[in-house]
C-alpha cells in the first residue's frame, strides 16, 4: 500500500485531534518505532547495575518482569493516545485542565531538551572510542566535530516528515540492522559465557546490595521514562488495539534484549573495562557497535519531536517542524558546553515527577475522556502526592522502590476519582 501523502502529519497542533485519515501507522510500525527506541547502549549500561547485586537468576527475573510491566503501562497511554487522536500534552491537559497542564508540559519540554543534549554525548562519546579504538587518534577536537556531525544528522531528521522518518527508516531500513547486532553481539558475549562455564555464573550469588523489588523499579525506570513521548507517535495509530499490543511487543522485547546483554557483559567482563570498549573487543563488535550507534539517532530525534509537540501545546504560533529544529540547535550547544553526565541526577529527578503524572493519565482517561476546562482538582492533587510518595520511597524504602509505589498509588486513587466522577456524569458528557 503506497503512503499517502500527508503535510500535516509532522506539524499537527499538540492540542488537535489528528483526523482519521491520517492515522496511518500500523501494527508493525509501531512494533519497529518502539523496539528501536527501546534499543541503547544507555539500557545496557544500566543493564550492568544489577550485578553484583542480584544473581543472573534473580536479575533476569527482575527484568523479564519488569519490562513487562513498564512496556505494558507505555502501552497503555499509546492506545489511549491512539484512541482519541491526542497528543501526550493535550490528554495532561484533559487530565489536568488545560491551563494547569501547562506546568508539568514545561517541565516536560525542559528535560526532553536535557535528554536530547545527554543523548548526543552518548554517540559523542561512543563515536570518539571508536575512533580511538581504529585508527589511534586522541584530540581535543574529536568530541566537539562528533558532536556537531550528529547534531547536523538530527537536525536534518528534524525537518523532515515524523510519519516518513518511522516507516521508511525506522521500519524498513534501521529495523534489521539493530536486530543483526544484537544476535552478534548476543552469540559473541554468549560464547564467552560458555567458556568461563555457564553453569558456574548462573550459580554465582548476588552480594545482596540491590534487592528484586529494587532491581524491577530500576528496569521499569526506561520504559516509563517515554510515557510523557509515548502518544505524540500513537496518535498516528491506524488502530488503537494494535498500536498498544505493537508498543508493548516491541519495546518489552528490546528492553529485554538489552537489559539482558548488559548483564551478560558484565558478567564476562574484566571490571576494570568500560561497556563501550568491552563491546568493541568483541570479534565484529566495531561493526555492531556502530549500528547501535547509529540507532541512537532516533531516541534524540523522539525527544526532539515530543519536545517540540509540548512546546507547540503551550505556544502554538510555531510549527512543531520549526520548534524540533530549534530544539536540536540549543541541545547541541548544550552538549558542547555543559558537563552532562553531572546534570544526569537532574534529568532523571525531572524524569521523576512523571511516573505518578501518568498514573494519575491512565487512572483517568481508561474510562474514557473526562469534560474540557482550565483546572482539574482532584486529579492534580492526586499527582503531587504521587510526587511525594516518589520521593518517600526513595528515602525511607530504597529496597521497595520508588516508581512502582507512586505508581500504584497514582493509578488506584485517580481510577477512584474517575469512576465516582463517570457514575455522576450525564450519559451525553461520557466518551
Amino acid at each position: 500500500m503506497a503512503e499517502q501523502p500527508s503535510p500535516t502529519d509532522a506539524a499537527h497542533a499538540s492540542n488537535a485531534c489528528v483526523p482519521a485519515a491520517e492515522r496511518v501507522l500500523s501494527f508493525g510500525d509501531a512494533l519497529a518505532l518502539w523496539f528501536s527506541l527501546g534499543v541503547g547502549l544507555l539500557v545496557m549500561q544500566v543493564g550492568a547495575y544489577l550485578r553484583p547485586g542480584l544473581s543472573l537468576p534473580q536479575a533476569l527475573g527482575a527484568i523479564v518482569m519488569g519490562s513487562v510491566l513498564g512496556a505494558g503501562l507505555l502501552a497503555w497511554v499509546a492506545g489511549i493516545g491512539s484512541k482519541h487522536g491526542l497528543s501526550s500534552s493535550a490528554l495532561i491537559g484533559r487530565t489536568m485542565g488545560q491551563r494547569f497542564a501547562m506546568l508539568p508540559v514545561a517541565v516536560n519540554v525542559v528535560q526532553l531538551l536535557g535528554w536530547t543534549a545527554f543523548e548526543l554525548v552518548v554517540m559523542r562519546d561512543g563515536t570518539r572510542t571508536i575512533i580511538d579504538h581504529v585508527f589511534g587518534v586522541r584530540s581535543s577536537w574529536i568530541p566537539v566535530a562528533a558532536t556537531l556531525a550528529w547534531g547536523t544528522l538530527l537536525l536534518v531528521l528534524a525537518g523532515g516528515r515524523m510519519i516518513g522518518l518511522v516507516r521508511r527508516f525506522v521500519s524498513r531500513a534501521a529495523m534489521p540492522l539493530i536486530v543483526a547486532s544484537l544476535l552478534w553481539l548476543s552469540y559473541q558475549f554468549g560464547l564467552k559465557a560458555g567458556q568461563q562455564g555457564l553453569a558456574a555464573l548462573w550459580a554465582r550469588p548476588g552480594d545482596g546490595s540491590m534487592s528484586l523489588l529494587a532491581a524491577m523499579d530500576l528496569v521499569v525506570a526506561m520504559p516509563v521514562s517515554w510515557l510523557p513521548l509515548v502518544a505524540d507517535y500513537a496518535r498516528y495509530g491506524r488502530h488503537a488495539d494494535a498500536t498498544a499490543w505493537g508498543t508493548w511487543i516491541g519495546y518489552a522485547a528490546a528492553n529485554i534484549w538489552c537489559y539482558a546483554l548488559g548483564l551478560m557483559v558484565i558478567s564476562v567482563s574484566p571490571s576494570d573495562i568500560d561497556m563501550l570498549s568491552t563491546l568493541l573487543l568483541a570479534q565484529g563488535g566495531l561493526i555492531a557497535l556502530g549500528f547501535i550507534l547509529v540507532d541512537e539517532v532516533d531516541n534524540a530525534y523522539g525527544d526532539v519531536h515530543s519536545g517540540a509537540v509540548s512546546t507547540n501545546f503551550l505556544n502554538g504560533r510555531w510549527s512543531i517542524r520549526r520548534i524540533g529544529m530549534t530544539l536540536v540547535v540549543l541541545a547541541t550547544a548544550a552538549a558542547l558546553a555543559l558537563p552532562m553526565h553531572a546534570l544526569e541526577p537532574f534529568l532523571l529527578t525531572l524524569s521523576s515527577v512523571f511516573v505518578p503524572l501518568f498514573g494519575v493519565v491512565i487512572g483517568q482517561l481508561a474510562l474514557g475522556l473526562p469534560p474540557q476546562s482550565n483546572w482539574r482538582g482532584g486529579p492534580t492533587i492526586v499527582w503531587l502526592l504521587g510526587i511525594v510518595v516518589f520521593q518517600a520511597g526513595t528515602a525511607w524504602w530504597p529496597n521497595w522502590g520508588s516508581a512502582l509505589p507512586s505508581l500504584a498509588f497514582t493509578l488506584l486513587t485517580a481510577g477512584v476519582l474517575r469512576w465516582r466522577e463517570a457514575r455522576g456524569m450525564k450519559p451525553e458528557l461520557q466518551r
